[in-house]
Order: C-alpha cells, then sequence, then structure tokens
C-alpha cells in the first residue's frame, strides 16, 4: 500500500478514526496499531507478514533470555541467534542471487563458464528497514543500554509500525519503544501538524519527484541516446528526484505518526546544502547514517585505535551501506565513492580547517557546496544506472556534444518551467526554514490566510501531481 494511493487514502482515515474514538485504553489501540501494521503491509503479499512475525518472536523471546542470564558466553549464544535469524532472512531474499552472480562473473574471468542460473526470489519490501530496527533491539539489551519489554503487543507494533515500517526512519527501541506504553490525548495541533506534513511530504513526491522521474527514466533507460547536458541535467534531476521522494516518505511517516501522538526522528536535513561529504552524511538519511554509526562503525573499533584503522572503518562502513542498499556492484562503488572522500576528508581535516576558517567562511559557499554537491551526483550517477557499463557510458557520454532539445527529453515546456520553478521553491523554503519556524509563522496567521495556505497545498498536489498508470507511484527505497 503506498501513501500516495487512493488505498491508503481509504484506509488512514478509518484507521485514524477508529485509534482516537473506538480505541480507548492502550491495549486496544495498541491491538489496532499491529492488525493495521499488517494489512497495510500484507497489502503487498501477505506471505511474507511471516517473516516480520517471526522476526518480532525471536526478537522478543532473545532480548529476555539476554537480560536473564549472567553468562556472557550464554548472552552471545542468544545474540547470534538473533543475527543470524534476521540477517540469514535479509541475505537469503536479497543477496542470494548477486552472490550467485558474482561467483559465476569470478569463473568467468579465468575463461570458465558455469551452468548455474538464479533463484527467482521475491526481495520483500522493507526488509532491509524493520531487521535493522529489530536487531538493535537485541544489540541495545546485549550491551545493557536497553532493559527488554515484557509487554510482547508493544514489541510487536513497535516493529511492524505502519508509517515507517517499509522506508524508515530506523527507530530505536529506547526512542520509540516506550511510547507504546502511553495512552495519547487527542491533540488538535499535533494532528495539525502531522497532516501538514504529511501534505508537504506528498508535494514533494507527487510534484518534484514522480515529474523529475519522467527525465531520469528517459535518460537512463536509454543512455546510448542521450549525451552532453541532456545526462548532466537527468543526473542532477535525479538528485532531487530521491531527495524529494524519500525525504517525501519520511515527511509522511513522521507526519502520520505524529496524528497519532508519535514522535519519530528527523531523517533529513537540507542535505544539498552541505560543505562536505561527511556533513552531507549528518544532514542525509540520519537514521541509517547513526545506526551504521552505532552497530558497525564502533564496534569495529571507530576512531580508537589510529588514524589508519580509522579510514579502514569508515571506508568499509561506506562500502556495507552501499550493499545494503542493492546488492548490485554499482550500489558498492556509489558507497565507495562516499568511503573515499569521507577519508581524504578526515585525512585533511586540519588543512580545511585552516581554509575555512568558519563555517560562514565564503569559500564554503563558492567552492565547498558545489564541490560536495557535484560528488553527490557524480555518486548518485552509479546508484541510478541499471548496471555498470549504462552508468560507465552515462559518464562517458557526458562529455560529448548534445544531440536533443531539451524538450525532448520527456516533459513539455510548461512542464519543465513547473519542474524547475518547484525545486528552486523547495531550496528557498529549506533556507527560510533554517532561520524561521515555519510552523509557528503559520499558528500566527488569521485563520482565513492560515487555512487559504493549507488549501493551497493541498490544491497544488491535485493540479499538479503526476497521476496515471504509466507513472510510478512506488518509492524509491521501497526497493531497498
Amino acid at each position: 500500500m503506498f501513501f500516495n494511493s487512493i488505498d491508503f487514502a481509504i484506509f488512514f482515515p478509518i484507521v485514524f478514526i477508529l485509534y482516537w474514538i473506538v480505541a480507548k485504553n492502550l491495549t486496544l489501540r495498541n491491538i489496532l496499531i499491529l492488525a493495521s501494521s499488517y494489512v497495510f503491509y500484507g497489502w503487498w503479499d501477505w506471505r511474507f507478514l511471516f517473516l516480520i512475525i517471526i522476526s518480532s518472536l525471536v526478537d522478543f523471546i532473545v532480548g529476555q533470555k539476554i537480560y536473564k542470564t549472567d553468562s556472557k558466553k550464554k548472552k552471545k549464544g542468544y545474540l547470534l541467534i538473533s543475527l543470524i535469524v534476521n540477517l540469514g532472512f535479509l541475505v537469503y531474499f536479497k543477496y542470494t542471487n548477486f552472490f550467485i552472480d558474482t561467483f559465476v562473473e569470478s569463473f568467468r574471468l579465468f575463461g570458465q563458464e558455469l551452468e548455474v542460473s538464479t533463484l527467482n526470489i521475491i526481495l520483500p519490501v522493507g526488509i532491509s528497514f524493520y531487521t535493522f530496527q529489530t536487531l538493535s533491539y537485541t544489540i541495545d539489551i546485549y550491551r545493557k543500554q536497553l532493559k527488554p519489554t515484557k509487554d510482547i503487543l508493544a514489541f510487536f507494533s513497535f516493529v511492524a509500525f505502519f508509517p515507517q515500517l517499509v522506508a524508515g526512519p530506523i527507530e530505536r527501541a529506547s526512542h520509540l519503544l516506550p511510547q507504546f506504553y502511553k495512552t495519547y490525548k487527542f491533540n488538535y495541533n499535533l494532528v495539525k501538524s502531522g497532516l501538514l506534513l504529511m501534505a508537504f511530504g506528498l508535494f514533494k513526491k507527487m510534484v518534484i519527484a514522480d515529474r523529475a522521474a519522467i527525465i531520469v527514466n528517459q535518460v537512463y533507460n536509454n543512455p546510448a541516446d542521450y549525451h552532453g547536458y541532456e545526462t548532466i541535467l537527468a543526473t542532477v534531476l535525479f538528485a532531487f528526484q530521491i531527495y524529494c521522494d524519500f525525504s517525501g516518505y519520511s515527511d509522511i511517516a513522521i507526519g502520520i505518526a505524529r496524528t497519532m501522538g508519535f514522535d519519530l526522528m528527523k531523517n533529513f536535513d537540507s542535505p544539498y546544502f552541505s560543505k562536505s561529504i561527511t556533513e552531507f552524511w549528518r544532514r542525509w538519511h540520519i537514521s541509517l547514517s547513526t545506526w551504521f554509526r552505532d552497530y558497525v562503525y564502533i564496534p569495529l573499533g571507530g576512531s580508537r585505535n589510529g588514524k589508519y584503522r580509522t579510514y579502514a572503518n569508515l571506508f568499509i562502513v561506506f562500502v556495507v551501506s552501499g550493499l545494503w542498499h542493492g546488492a548490485a556492484i554499482t550500489f558498492v562503488i556509489w558507497g565507495a565513492i562516499h568511503g573515499v572522500i569521507i577519508v581524504i576528508e578526515k585525512a585533511l581535516t586540519k588543512v580545511r580547517k585552516k581554509i575555512f576558517t568558519s563555517k560562514k567562511h565564503i569559500l564554503n559557499y563558492i567552492i565547498a557546496l558545489p564541490f560536495t554537491f557535484f560528488i553527490v551526483c557524480f555518486a548518485w550517477i552509479f546508484f541510478r544506472a541499471n548496471s555498470f557499463n549504462d552508468a560507465m557510458m552515462i559518464i562517458n557520454n557526458s562529455l560529448k556534444k548534445e544531440t536533443k532539445s531539451i524538450f525532448d527529453l520527456g516533459l513539455e515546456k510548461h512542464e519543465l518551467i513547473l519542474l524547475f520553478s518547484t525545486i528552486l521553491l523547495l531550496l528557498l523554503f529549506e533556507i527560510f526554514h533554517k532561520k524561521y519556524n515555519v510552523a509557528k509563522i503559520l499558528s500566527k496567521l488569521y485563520l482565513p490566510f492560515r487555512w487559504s495556505f493549507y488549501m493551497l497545498i493541498v490544491f497544488t498536489i491535485i493540479i499538479f501531481g503526476i497521476y496515471g498508470e504509466n507513472t510510478i507511484k512506488e518509492f524509491i527505497y521501497f526497493q531497498f
């Protein structure tokens, strides 16, 4: 079930009404949340519900076992069970064919052809997200940073919470799980704020991301036919497509949770205004980058064992992050590019501090910010390309003279003007929002002006949103 579908437009109001009017006590509300979450997820394929249920049950039991035993050996054994079950599901469904292909290709390099075919495996939606979320629960208990819950209903609801189930934010049990122990009272301001955030997310997805996707798909699905500014424009537009698509999903998820009294973590913070790749990853997919920091980078040794070990740890984290995003060499290269640049930035920390004497130094804006955006866009080529060969073709073709008009890329003139205008409007909004609290400003406006603004967003989505059977409704990060 997509947030931008008719199905969800029917589903959410029903859940919302039942949650606030019918389910008056905590148990009923958690039952409703769990049932709604399973319906939401089962809308794709009900068979994969068993994966979530098994994962939830294993980690609930393992968490109790780890906490109750004093034996370090037994604690590690129980933790290993959680890792094997959760990562076992993830590896089987997401990486089996990748490993088979890699195995066959490695023999091909030595002139040997293996008659091995890939398996017909369907990737469960959101498996990478809920796997990491439930794993953090058992790991935190093992580290004595969290006590296990005795409320199985609350725990199952935490794992399957439908707003952020399939594409995050990846929540920690220490933050989200305690919220299932509370009975919230209806708060008009929170509901209004949540609905506004949902509308903003739908605007980013349907008006900007889905419109940019038309050009991006046209070029990236036919890389041999486009050159020069055509490929450059498609790459830049993909940067905004994936940002508006993914941050739009996060906005909707946070907004839905907020209307029900829940607080989800912030997942994006104007990443394209970053002045280094290091800063970019503090602003982009924050829940994932902090997860890798706490559960991969620090266990590897972090920055505790000398600078060269630190560089190696950073690089490993980003290569693993690339592989987490997809079972293809292009994703590994994407992660490696970010890893290499971050290692270079780490090595040149002192030099950078001398050149850029303050965060507001003019060189940050005329050199660091554009260079960072260039690196991010260059890496996006590998992320978006259908194959490694396509990625290299796009890079090579971007240096050649263009052969087509900008109006031959899939959008008419007025559609292009609308796309560029809304992207500019979004960037200006993010600059403004950094200095001023937009929600507070709106709350102080007279009622007619405030509701006029709300209606403007709604009608903009209705009038200028991308619709139709041939358009992409699915959010990009559903495939991860």
